[in-house]
């Protein structure tokens, strides 16, 4: 299944990114003559209520969400496992203010949380003119609110990296490898890059790949109640809500998003499971 898994990802990332290339019509291309068009030879899925072709749209739509995933992913690992190690190795007055820390944000809901988060973005964001932030209006801008989602995603996402690598670094600060490399003269950064670090790779690789599709469920449902990437660019989120409304008449553009979303998240998972039995030097062969 990890196999499988692997592959059906490969796929959607090469759709995802040669999508300007392989797919038939632009995202936003319209023929108001052929509105809600069964699939044909010219529209292998149909045509949405603008004339849109749907497997264009998915193709595109691929690209936001799997960019919000590993973008995400990739920020929340860049933030989340220094921290964990840092308040893992050295513990004391920082390891305790980042627990309380953490302690505070999981009494807020995860959604709502993001909802908040992203809502202000949306709101701030084109509102930076001048200064030294105007960057990130630029960068919102040009990628249609995704700088915005992942913004979001990113600053709840690194609290469980940071647990879960704290965790792992307390179980191993005490070991006999750390307390020789220090009696030898290692200093602290060389001893949390060079001897855990490597000791905690494999979870933190595990948890990258459960992670992708968390951010991936988290943007569909901000597109889908509408905090998420602006019109007319498509994921797979905005796709299912704009189906809604004919999902009696013409189901299918509602049902091919959601089996591509699903498909995506089943194979994540199955290949996160592949690496943890892989990676675990305990589990049974």
């Amino acid at each position: 299944m990890a196999v499988a898994g692997a592959l059906f990802l490969a796929a959607v990332v090469l759709a995802a990114a040669g999508a300007p290339a392989l797919s038939p019509y632009r995202y936003d291309r319209q023929d108001l003559l052929v509105t809600y068009g069964a699939p044909t030879r010219s529209h292998l899925i149909g045509t949405d209520g603008l004339g849109r072709d749907v497997l264009s749209r998915l193709m595109y739509g691929a690209r936001v969400s799997m960019s919000v995933g590993l973008t995400a992913t990739l920020l929340v690992l860049a933030v989340g496992v220094p921290v964990g190690l840092a308040a893992g190795y050295f513990g004391g007055t920082f390891d305790l203010l980042l627990m309380r820390f953490v302690d505070i944000v999981y009494a807020i809901p995860y959604l709502l949380l993001v909802v908040l988060l992203q809502t202000f973005f949306t709101a701030v964001l084109p509102t930076i003119r001048h200064g030294p932030l105007v960057w990130l209006h630029a960068l919102n801008h040009g990628t249609n609110g995704i700088a915005a989602i992942v913004m979001a995603l990113s600053l709840v996402g690194w609290l469980d990296v940071a647990r879960v690598v704290r965790g792992q670094a307390l179980a191993l600060r005490h070991r006999e490898f750390v307390q020789a490399a220090r009696s030898l003269g290692a200093v602290d950064r060389h001893i949390m890059g060079a001897h855990l670090l490597p000791n905690v790779a494999a979870p933190i690789i595990v948890m990258a790949t459960l992670l992708i599709p968390n951010f991936i469920i988290a943007e569909a449902g901000l597109s889908f109640i509408g905090l998420g990437v602006q019109p007319p660019m498509p994921s797979w989120g905005t796709m299912i809500a704009e189906g809604i409304d004919s999902i009696e008449s013409y189901p299918r553009l509602v049902i091919a998003p959601a089996l591509v979303l699903a498909a995506t998240l089943l194979s994540l998972n199955f290949v996160g499971d592949g690496l943890r039995d892989a990676l675990d030097p305990v589990m049974e062969r």
